[in-house]
């Protein structure tokens, strides 16, 4: 996810973080993301609907689940993590309403997570969100269902960095506590790019449409 598609939910969990409600607040009601009306071709879109999006994830996971098993099958002893991108990726960011709070899992990177973390695989969440909303995102994340070993989000002095570098050096952070990333998923190249994964997983983002 790239820093400028978060601007209207960073608001709003912003807000929401500052009136000081944290873990302690109620779920919205909840609400059925609205279908979007013009189905597009997977390089290119103005708009995607919701059901195409999440058949294209899943054609994704679909790969990454059987790759977490081979990979997990003689893994006794090793620290072993995936990492997930989070807006859109993890969570349903983009076909959420902005007021929405949690926000809904994105279902196949849940399966995923729950997958990998009962295969002994450490999850954790590399995002370009700013520290504000932290604890936010966070009890977002849990209360949907992931396990969350670890969440790295941007402090003051990441957020002058390129988003790419912030996340490749969050991974060597991983690592440096001992870990091997096997995989990490997320919907834009500035999730993927700088290495220190085994394996990268690329979501659809349809041309930046869903940041």
């Amino acid at each position: 996810m790239t820093a400028s598609g978060m601007g209207r939910r960073i608001t709003t969990v912003a807000a929401v973080a500052v009136l000081g409600l944290g873990a302690s607040m109620t779920a919205a009601v909840p609400a059925a993301a609205a279908p979007r009306a013009a189905a597009v071709g997977a390089a290119t879109a103005a708009e995607v609907d919701y059901a195409t999006w999440q058949a294209d994830v899943k054609t994704v996971i679909d790969t990454a689940t059987p790759y977490i098993q081979q990979r997990t099958a003689n893994a006794s002893g090793q620290k072993l993590a995936i990492v997930f991108d989070i807006d859109n990726t993890t969570l349903e960011s983009h076909y959420a309403p902005w007021y929405q709070l949690p926000t809904p899992a994105m279902k196949s990177s849940l399966a995923l997570a729950k997958y990998a973390k009962s295969r002994g695989v450490a999850v954790f969440f590399v995002t370009a969100r700013p520290g504000i909303i932290e604890s936010v995102t966070e009890w977002n994340l849990e209360t949907v269902g992931y396990p969350v070993d670890g969440l790295y989000v941007r402090d003051l002095p990441d957020l002058f960095a390129e988003v790419s570098a912030y996340k490749t050096a969050s991974r060597a952070d991983i690592e440096s506590d001992g870990y091997t990333i096997v995989a990490n998923v997320g919907n834009n190249t500035t999730d993927l790019v700088g290495g220190h994964a085994e394996r990268a997983f690329k979501l659809p983002d349809y041309d930046g449409l869903l940041d």
